[in-house]
């Protein structure tokens, strides 16, 4: 039984729920979610992940109620697993372009990341983005995404928009810059339920 957290603080964690839920039955896999809410939380949990939504929210959520050290501790002592999706991206990246430190990263991934790369709420789209594991493409959505804009390390591109990276993934990391949850494709939910 594998237990997945999603931080619950604000953001897309309802459809990230749904879309784990999805994923179990697809794949057979065994498994509940958690609501991550506080920190206590973060130590029934076997991996995580941290939502599309308000960057500057999330993060001042996790700082504040001490979630942010407690995740760092299970990820970097007993390899959790975990995906950030969007703002989530932005939260997991070791360097944030362009900003005035309105958002302080777990700085968990060799990941430079540009916040709102695409422009606002009003220019969100939909596109197509190449996988690399993928047989093919995948149809993602994005809302005032960010980009990937280097990586380095042990840290790997996976998904491609025109010549931008929007996936990167660090040993049992995954940062993507747009809404796996907005789709009814769960190819990313199983990948990350793969990294058990």
């Amino acid at each position: 039984m594998v237990k997945i957290g999603v931080v619950a603080a604000q953001g897309a964690f309802s459809e990230h729920k749904d879309a784990f839920t999805k994923a179990f039955n697809e794949t057979g896999v065994k498994g509940t979610i958690v609501l991550v809410k506080n920190k206590e939380d973060v130590a029934f949990v076997d991996g995580l992940v941290i939502p599309g939504g308000e960057s500057t929210t999330i993060s001042k959520f996790l700082h504040q109620s001490s979630t942010a050290q407690e995740i760092t501790k299970h990820c970097v002592e007993e390899n959790m697993p975990i995906m950030g999706t969007c703002a989530g991206c932005v939260i997991l990246a070791k360097k944030i372009e362009d900003q005035e430190m309105k958002v302080k990263p777990l700085s968990l991934m060799n990941i430079n990341v540009k916040r709102n790369a695409f422009g606002r709420q009003k220019e969100s789209f939909e596109a197509t983005v190449n996988v690399e594991s993928f047989d093919k493409p995948y149809p993602a959505v994005f809302i005032r995404a960010p980009i990937i804009s280097r990586v380095w390390g042990n840290c790997k591109p996976i998904a491609m928009f025109r010549d931008k990276i929007v996936g990167a993934q660090q040993d049992n990391l995954l940062a993507l810059s747009f809404h796996p949850e907005l789709t009814q494709d769960t190819r990313f939910h199983r990948m990350f339920l793969n990294l058990f």
